[in-house]
């Protein structure tokens, strides 16, 4: 498959359904090690003069330390065709499996990071800042936190700088 470098202007979607419904797999390390894991949860946007990808990850997860202890990573969008494979990458742990021989996924390397041959869109992400998400961190009484983390771990949020776009020829 072949990709095309574009500028983030020319890009035309809602935020709330590509990350929201349709997912995006989060992808930490390089093309020599890697781990990936589908996120449904994030923000892009503007801030600090620069487009930027928020995105969330459990410190208990694998591809935490490879986003941990990178510079980059990147989020790759997919068509509907693929939501078993993103099912299998938000519900297996690359410590465990092979997620890539168990879903046929196709990695690449883009801009020093790894995406996905089958994607649709590739955003590569600079990481800018991070914080790690706390109960106390909450304004309102509306349960999300015994809702959503119970006795797993609160995630750390990534602020990235989209650096580039990739999208299919």
């Amino acid at each position: 498959m072949s990709f095309r470098k574009i500028d983030i202007s020319e890009l035309q979607f809602n935020p709330f359904t590509k990350i929201g419904k349709e997912w995006m797999l989060l992808t930490g390390g390089t093309m020599d090690k890697f781990n990936t894991m589908t996120a449904s949860w994030g923000q892009l946007g503007v801030l600090w003069n620069k487009n930027v990808l928020t995105c969330y990850i459990r410190p208990n997860r694998y591809t935490y330390e490879f986003v941990e202890n990178g510079d980059m990573f990147s989020a790759s969008f997919f068509g509907e065709e693929f939501r078993k494979v993103l099912s299998f990458c938000g519900s297996h742990s690359g410590r465990d499996c092979d997620k890539i021989a168990e879903t046929g996924l196709v990695p690449s390397e883009f801009d020093g990071t790894v995406g996905f041959e089958q994607a649709d869109m590739i955003l590569i992400c600079r990481k800018l800042y991070s914080y790690d998400m706390t109960e106390n961190g909450f304004l309102t009484d509306d349960g999300i936190p015994e809702k959503f983390f119970g006795s797993d771990p609160y995630h750390r949020a990534y602020i990235a700088e989209i650096i580039g776009v990739y999208v299919k020829d």
